[in-house]
């Protein structure tokens, strides 16, 4: 069974944009070689940042928010932490992996990366999750 993961909010916006690794990240997901997990508080985050950085359309944001739907599978977060000191709102994706049994958090955001290890999960950068996979 593939390897569950969450996906950052950057990394899947680098992935949506532009091409590189975290492109190549989504593309193991979508294959299902890894399975990505989300929560409403990622879903909402990722529209937010589309909406306001980047000026998407509503229409264009709920095209995105369908894709990433179906690329990723919900889980519901029950377990409030306070894990990230240096920037509470990261704390979403750790809740994210601990409610979705997660092996890993791929990320590009260094308060995260500095944690490295919560409860087993891993934080890792895109390129540490694509040599995990390299053929």
């Amino acid at each position: 069974m593939p390897d569950r993961v969450v996906l950052d909010t950057n990394i899947y916006i680098s992935g949506l944009l532009w091409r590189g690794k975290p492109y190549q990240c989504l593309l193991l997901a979508r294959a299902g070689i890894v399975r990505a997990a989300y929560c409403d508080s990622m879903l909402a985050e990722l529209s937010e940042k589309l909406r306001e950085k980047f000026g998407f359309s509503e229409n264009r944001i709920q095209a995105v928010a369908y894709d990433f739907r179906r690329m990723c599978e919900r889980v519901t977060v029950s377990e409030r932490l306070k894990v990230v000191v240096d920037d509470p709102d990261d704390d979403k994706f750790v809740e994210c992996a601990v409610a979705a049994e997660a092996r890993v958090i791929v990320s590009g955001d260094h308060h995260l990366l500095t944690l490295r290890n919560y409860r087993d999960i891993q934080v890792v950068t895109a390129d540490e999750l694509l040599l995990r996979y390299a053929q």
